[in-house]
């Protein structure tokens, strides 16, 4: 099917072992396996942020928005999910109804997090905001839809991903197949659209061949704005196509572009992380800063265990101008 909502199905697919080999890259060394991490570690469209306490603080999709804890980045429990009730809103797009790969943040003393609510091959789709004064389960309260897609769009309204720049101004990207990753202008006061810029950016799309781009993440580095995104196939288990490839620009809105030079917007990409050996499909990225530098969080699908979709966690290294994984 043509959208990768697909990332969303947790139904894995097992491949006999020649159609897995194919999917991997002749060179696996040239990408590190994920960190150490144990305990629960099953999860789908990982976002982690360090509070204020040390804690780590990962939310994922599934139900009404799944949770996990760390004390120390290898360690992970599980938590009862943000919403203890489901919003009613959500079955206007999901008969489940569940939310998808959430975003979480801290920003003017209280934490955010938009996320996506859609079904399986459908476009009809919205991005919600909740807002907590401690980020924990069960506090969330939802602030209701921030923006929506339909059957009649040419985008789809999921994978959210706020981005406030240094001039304070906050930008929210987010997006899947159909033309690609967009972007709006974000009011702070409200977490919503700003009224007074009304206009959607486009930042990647794949014009031609498949349309399989999603899963913005943006971050600035060095004076550069850099475009994460998951391009390919994902929720098939070992089927999985799924990796992380990346661009950047010069301004928020782009043009974003490849180490190559190539656009972002005609199928430009530099990879960051792809199959290689046991893990299959790593995507659904987001960017974290710790102390000890970039981490980029993310799901994969473990070859050695049936394709259960497992956390990963590597670290960046940005020497070159470019992320490299660790």
């Amino acid at each position: 099917m043509r959208r990768s909502s697909l990332r969303k199905r947790t139904v894995l697919l097992a491949l006999p072992t020649a159609a897995l080999l194919a999917l991997m890259p002749t060179a696996a060394s040239a990408y590190p396996h994920p960190g150490r991490v144990t305990g629960s570690v099953v999860t789908h469209d990982p976002s982690m942020m360090r509070t204020s306490s040390g804690q780590y603080l990962l939310y994922a999709t599934g139900g009404g928005i799944s949770n996990k804890t760390s004390n120390d980045r290898t360690a992970f429990s599980a938590g009862a999910d943000a919403f203890t009730s489901r919003p009613s809103w959500w079955r206007n797009y999901s008969s489940v109804p569940e939310a998808w790969a959430p975003d979480i943040s801290y920003r003017g003393g209280k934490y955010l997090m938009y996320y996506s609510v859609s079904s399986f091959g459908s476009n009809t789709s919205a991005i919600g905001l909740a807002a907590s004064s401690t980020g924990q389960p069960g506090s969330w309260t939802d602030q209701g839809i921030v923006y929506t897609s339909g059957s009649s769009s040419d985008y789809n309204a999921i994978d959210p991903n706020l981005f406030v720049d240094d001039d304070g101004k906050w930008w929210l990207s987010f997006g899947s197949w159909w033309t690609g990753i967009k972007m709006i202008q974000i009011n702070p006061s409200s977490g919503k659209q700003l009224s007074s810029n009304t206009t959607r950016y486009s930042l990647a799309s794949r014009p031609t061949g498949t349309k399989a781009v999603e899963a913005p993440f943006i971050v600035k580095r060095g004076g550069y704005y850099y475009l994460f995104a998951s391009y390919d196939t994902c929720c098939a288990g070992t089927g999985s196509t799924y990796k992380v490839k990346v661009g950047r620009a010069t301004g928020i809105t782009g043009p974003y572009r490849d180490r190559n030079g190539v656009s972002m917007m005609s199928n430009g990409g530099t990879p960051v992380l792809e199959p290689h050996g046991s893990i299959v499909g790593p995507g659904g990225q987001s960017i974290m800063n710790d102390v000890d530098g970039d981490l980029i969080v993310y799901h994969y699908y473990d070859a050695n265990d049936n394709g259960t979709p497992k956390l990963g966690i590597n670290l960046l290294n940005w020497s070159s101008g470019w992320p490299v994984a660790h």
